[in-house]
């Protein structure tokens, strides 16, 4: 077993680059069939040059990263903040970095930076997330 310490990195995980069938695949399981991520027409007539990814799927690519490190049984908290939109093609890669090891009510915690970057370093998502180790 690994000892988790403040700097411990989580290993990345870098996704397939994003195609319109990731993006139909993701709208059928999740339900969000809005027009601008699956209707090129439509995005274009709403001023985007494409459809582009849905923001949760890039948050449920850093779930992806945190359970593939700890069980979901562990996970205590998990946020972020959308910061830039993921286009077409856009090679996303999720990373985490221990920050902080906490106890609460009892239990001993890891935060967790979490972060989601398209292939040019584009932040396209920051959180944090709570596990328990």
């Amino acid at each position: 077993m690994t000892t988790i310490t403040i700097g411990t990195k989580l290993p990345e995980l870098t996704l397939p680059p994003i195609s319109r069938t990731t993006l139909a695949l993701y709208a059928g399981a999740s339900g969000d069939h809005n027009p601008i991520h699956i209707d090129s027409d439509f995005a274009k007539k709403s001023g985007m040059p494409d459809v582009f990814a849905q923001g949760m799927l890039s948050m449920a690519y850093l779930g992806r990263l945190l359970t593939n490190w700890q069980p979901q049984s562990k996970l205590r908290k998990f946020g972020n903040k959308f910061s830039a939109i993921t286009n077409l093609q856009d090679v996303i890669t999720c990373s985490g970095e221990v920050v902080e090891l906490l106890e609460i009510n009892g239990e001993q915690c890891a935060r967790v930076a979490i972060e989601a970057c398209n292939q040019d370093n584009t932040k396209t998502l920051v959180g944090e997330a709570l596990v328990a180790i």
